[in-house]
């Protein structure tokens, strides 16, 4: 592909010799001959340091933000945007010919993503999925590292949705990912809100920076359906030229619930007095889930009752208060719960539907944001009957600093408090515990199969240690 091609809706500032490119990468380790290399400033690396080591390397062009000089320089104005734009164009610009569904909030995005699939799919229009627990092309699945793909990762697999035949995607969209410009030259059809919390701090360093970042969503989205009941909701849409549609079930909306009834598998409700859903998926959050995936599908253009009819067929999503098979008088369910705002919505689903104690078990990752350590032990203590405090991807901190921290917001708590660092010895600890009625609630895994300890990621599935503890009970 000709560089004038690949360049094309990028803000080029200079002139540039145009040649055939094989290739675009952001990564010196990636370099190919003929590539094109695009020099991005992160925290710790910048490319632009590395330009002419590329060029020995292979590359016949680099992509610069600032003048170094370099005949085969091309000047743009950002390159996280250029580079973001030259993917999708190297791989045919695909996802301007599909129907993208965006989803971005700090709780919900993945059920959301996988209850708008499973809706789709019921209508027999064959989707991808682009998000945190897995990337899907079909039926078919892949491995993701990120909740929002680098943006060769990402048009990439639009490319292949395109060559199966595929014209819907469903994607998380994180904060992350807006703010490193990954999402730069996309359109969506329909862009959804589901709530704004604590989260990602260590990032983004302020709220009002998480929440600036997350708005992007609806500045290149042609309808936004957001949750009328969040408080950060407004300044969503404040100033934003789309259409759009409210959920919710306290405050008004376009598509408001009553009548909720929450059992132990599924959410039953009405929405605006005259459509019953059947929803099976525990807990009071999962009606805001369900109605934001309604009401997603619905400005896509499908009836209303079409879509409530095709949502009591959606599937409980892995590591989502995803039940356990124990053959136990107790019961054992895995959330990906990691906020305080999501621990929160955890517990209180359990408690909704569990006859004895609610046992919950968490930890809290280190080298991220410390501040919502004690906030995560006062809020499990507050509503659970016995708290586990144990470990969640350490990296390189101490785990029983860590813990020390969480602890800081337990006291004074009514609820008993264990703390075992090993995470395995906590989950056999809560499982021995436990009594018939009871539930224990292991949060801040998930989905994930891993541990991150100092700067290894080494296999750890909470499945599988539930099954080795109960094999000693």
């Amino acid at each position: 592909m000709l560089l004038s091609e690949l360049l094309k809706g990028v803000n080029v500032k200079s002139e540039y010799i145009d040649r055939e490119i094989c290739d675009v990468t952001d990564n010196t380790k990636k370099v190919t001959k003929g590539c094109a290399f695009v020099c991005v400033a992160g925290a710790r690396f910048d490319g632009h340091s590395f330009a002419k080591e590329v060029m020995e390397n292979g590359a016949v062009t680099v992509i610069v933000s600032k003048d170094l000089g370099l005949t085969e320089q091309v000047l743009v104005d950002n390159t996280r945007e250029a580079y973001a734009i030259m993917c999708k164009n190297l791989f045919g610009a695909e996802c301007d010919k599909m129907t993208l569904i965006g989803i971005t909030g700090t709780n919900g995005k993945t059920t959301t993503a996988f209850i708008i699939k499973d809706i789709l799919n019921e209508f027999n229009v064959k989707s991808g999925l682009i998000g945190t627990v897995k990337n899907m092309v079909g039926d078919k699945e892949f491995h993701t590292e990120l909740t929002t793909p680098d943006p060769y990762d990402m048009h990439k697999l639009f490319k292949m949705m395109a060559d199966d035949g595929i014209k819907h995607c469903v994607m998380e969209t994180s904060s992350q990912a807006f703010h490193q410009m990954r999402l730069a030259g996309i359109h969506f059809k329909v862009g959804v809100f589901t709530n704004l919390t604590q989260d990602h701090l260590d990032y983004h360093g302020t709220i009002e920076e998480y929440k600036k970042c997350k708005k992007e969503l609806f500045k290149a989205c042609e309808t936004a359906v957001v949750n009328a009941d969040d408080e950060s909701t407004p300044y969503m849409t404040d100033g934003v030229d789309c259409e759009k549609i409210s959920y919710g079930v306290n405050n008004e909306a376009t598509l408001k619930a009553s009548e909720i009834e929450l059992y132990d598998n599924k959410v039953v409700y009405t929405v605006n007095d005259i459509l019953k859903v059947d929803f099976h998926i525990p807990g009071d959050f999962s009606v805001y889930n369900s109605l934001s995936a309604i009401g997603a599908v619905n400005a896509l253009g499908y009836s209303l009752e079409d879509t409530i009819n095709a949502i009591s067929s959606a599937k409980s999503v892995k590591g989502r208060l995803e039940l356990v098979e124990t053959n136990t008088p107790f019961g054992v369910i895995i959330d990906y719960a990691h906020t305080p705002d999501g621990l929160e919505k955890a517990i209180n689903a359990v408690r909704s539907f569990t006859k004895g104690r609610v046992i919950t078990l968490f930890g809290c990752g280190g080298d991220r944001d410390k501040t919502k350590r004690p906030k995560m032990g006062r809020m499990a203590t507050e509503l659970s009957d016995i708290v586990v405090i144990t470990t969640d991807n350490p990296r390189t901190e101490d785990p029983d600093e860590i813990i020390k921290e969480i602890l800081i917001g337990t006291v004074g708590s009514k609820a008993e408090v264990i703390t075992i660092t090993d995470r395995s010895e906590a989950i056999a600890e809560a499982m021995k515990i436990a009594k018939q009625g009871d539930t224990v609630l292991l949060a801040g895994k998930g989905h994930e199969t891993y541990q991150v300890i100092g700067t290894e990621r080494v296999h750890y599935d909470e499945r599988e240690i539930i099954k080795k503890a109960l094999s000693l009970i």
